[in-house]
């Protein structure tokens, strides 16, 4: 077969410069050069083109000119040519021919072995990969070992199981005096985050002396993908002392940082900067932007980035569907959800566990099942996130036994799966079911996390068992050496608060070594709500006034708490304080789906359009439950139905 035919065959998937060559079938020598049969062979490897390569090898074998493999000159010269027929065999995944041909190589340099190396190393086949590197480390001698073998085995060895190895490249990059080539010290900084080594990894940093924008890169990314947020800025600041410009890449790993650490005003920072050197507009940026944005609770700029931008892809609509959910935007993250399939944009796991995340208690559980479907049909399921998001989902909207079918089908289990599935049984109130669940985690050696605590904590607050709770508290510290988050305590005071232990709940926050925030204060404040304890509940809502002045939550449960107690007075002072200070209460909303249909409703709602029938109803269900000897607690509604069915307004009591 002449190279001819194939430049011929292959001509429309051939590059430009490419396709005006010509060769004359009676010459026994190539019109190609070895600069460019070299670039030819490395665009089908890279590409895929395995007929490419494979063809020219075998019009190389039949060249005379190409196969004196006595000729040492010669062979130097085409030394070059085998090492790119090696890529395209490695790249195209054929590594048993790959390794035949490397036996047979007249000549081998540097480059032939990294190539080698990288091939079985890319596929995931370390052992062989190893093998070929003990030998040429061995028995061939340093001669042919460079940094470019070094960065061919870090940049493969990611990952915890690589810390060991990570740590014997390191002594071998001493050994042989590499430790202060720039290349291989990225490559070790990166290798070594990937395998948790964060320590060896900010040690080699520092010991770099000519840093370019990949070290500091690598380490602002590092740090990042880590989740050291604040650490990874601290670095972005102090990279223009060392004179380097950040690239692309420095400001992603930035806007990572700051959606990390929800730092609002130093995302808006880049975001000049970024406008300011016209590099906005990149399709990578404003995904990050969007994302820094809504992790940040600005959806407003997140969804002004979206709308401007020239071209979206499935990143980008699934990092606006995941701001909009985490943001608690339900139905905007279901209708962008509906344009994506509307557009046939292209749908994948991420995208799936994105919109499982925007179900709530109102969302249609239809919607949900359709959800479902769809994983079937792509085959999804087997993607943890997408199983641990139908638990949550079905949860969510009340289907606890379609929790558990999920939960018991899922193929691999994770933490994260058990983790899903103890909270659903504790947010359903079935307490007994979710601690029996982490004995059998416990039993099947799956290491609890901190959310494993807090979905305990959570389901033992809803279920009075405080002995219980505090048990779990002090297990996280001792036995598994988690330390407790904010979100821990909060969960503690509002289980002591629940059971009635509301001097010991404010004990234990003023206890803390840390400053109570929001949620401690309000689980207090809702403890004191539930059992009308004044004094501390006035204690517990004046903390929470000074952190969330325009939150309405101080003010309606201690109005509930005087109305628990008869003393109107204070409460129309505080309902009256509430509207001094222009703050208003959320309303809230009951729902229910018929026939695929959601209908919400709010208090005293009359919009609906079969308004009649369903207050005709209630006040027949009501009189039923009147007769059956129903009180209605008064203490946490405004309004409430009299003997005869008359509505009356409790605000009438704060005049």
């Amino acid at each position: 077969m002449s190279s001819t035919w194939v430049f011929r065959k292959l001509r429309t998937n051939l590059p430009p410069w490419l396709s005006s060559l010509t060769h004359s079938p009676s010459s026994p020598k190539f019109i190609l050069n070895q600069e460019q049969l070299c670039r030819l062979l490395s665009i089908s490897g890279r590409e895929g083109y395995f007929k490419v390569g494979s063809s020219i090898h075998g019009s190389l074998i039949k060249n005379p000119v190409f196969n004196n493999i006595h000729n040492p000159i010669e062979n130097q010269y085409h030394v070059a040519i085998w090492n790119s027929l090696l890529f395209v065999y490695s790249k195209c995944g054929y590594l048993s021919d790959a390794s035949k041909l490397f036996d047979k190589m007249p000549m081998k340099d540097a480059v032939s072995w990294n190539t080698i190396i990288s091939g079985f190393f890319t596929q995931g086949l370390y052992n062989v990969g190893f093998d070929y590197f003990k030998t040429i480390y061995s028995s061939s001698g340093a001669h042919r070992f460079d940094r470019g073998t070094i960065t061919t085995i870090l940049s493969a060895s990611e990952g915890s199981q690589f810390s060991n190895v990570n740590k014997m490249i390191h002594s071998l990059v001493i050994i042989h005096g590499y430790e202060r080539e720039t290349t291989v010290a990225n490559a070790l900084i990166t290798s070594y985050f990937s395998s948790e080594s964060f320590h060896s990894a900010k040690q080699v940093f520092e010991e770099i002396n000519d840093r370019n924008v990949v070290t500091w890169t690598a380490m602002i990314s590092g740090l990042a993908q880590n989740q050291y947020f604040e650490d990874s800025l601290k670095v972005f600041v102090e990279m223009p002392r060392g004179f380097v410009s950040p690239n692309l890449l420095t400001y992603l790993s930035t806007l990572m940082a700051c959606s990390g650490l929800q730092a609002l005003k130093e995302g808006c920072q880049i975001h000049c900067l970024l406008s300011k050197l016209g590099m906005d507009s990149d399709l990578h940026i404003e995904s990050a932007l969007m994302d820094m944005y809504s992790k940040c609770g600005s959806m407003q700029e997140s969804w002004q980035i979206f709308e401007s931008a020239r071209v979206l892809d499935e990143v980008s609509m699934t990092v606006i569907l995941a701001g909009f959910a985490q943001n608690g935007c339900e139905e905007e993250a279901i209708r962008v959800f509906a344009r994506m399939m509307k557009e046939g944009i292209k749908i994948d796991s991420n995208t799936v566990s994105a919109i499982l995340t925007a179900f709530n208690g109102d969302t249609s559980l239809s919607f949900g099942k359709q959800i479902q479907s769809l994983i079937i049909k792509k085959g999804f399921f087997s993607n943890p996130f997408v199983g641990n998001g139908l638990i949550n989902m079905y949860s969510k909207c009340g289907e606890l036994e379609e929790s558990i079918k999920v939960f018991e089908t899922i193929p691999e289990m994770t933490t994260v799966s058990w983790n899903s599935m103890i909270a659903a049984f504790g947010s359903h109130g079935d307490v007994s079911k979710a601690l029996e669940l982490y004995e059998k985690m416990r039993e099947e050696g799956v290491e609890p996390t901190e959310i494993t605590f807090l979905s305990l904590l959570n389901a033992c607050s809803h279920g009075g068992l405080v002995n219980k709770g505090m048990e779990f508290l002090k297990s996280m510290e001792k036995d598994y050496k988690i330390s407790p988050r904010k979100e821990h305590w909060a969960c503690v005071v509002d289980m002591l608060g629940r059971g009635g232990f509301l001097n010991e709940a404010k004990s234990f926050i003023e206890g803390l070594q840390v400053k109570p925030d929001v949620q401690l204060w309000q689980a207090l404040l809702g403890g004191c709500s539930i059992h009308g304890n004044m004094e501390i509940g006035k204690y517990a809502a004046g903390q929470l006034r000074l952190l969330t002045p325009n939150s309405p939550v101080p003010y309606v449960l201690m109005a509930n708490i005087y109305s628990s107690k008869g003393r109107w007075k204070e409460r129309a002072e505080s309902i009256r304080g509430m509207k001094k200070v222009g703050v208003v209460k959320d309303v809230g909303i009951s729902w229910i789906e018929i026939e695929k249909k959601v209908h919400t409703f709010v208090v005293d709602d009359r919009m609906h359009e079969e308004t009649e029938g369903i207050f005709g109803i209630l006040l027949v269900l009501f009189r039923h439950l009147t007769d059956e000897g129903y009180v209605p607690d008064k203490r946490f509604i405004l309004r409430h139905w009299d003997d005869e069915g008359v509505v009356l307004s409790l605000q009438n009591q704060d005049e």
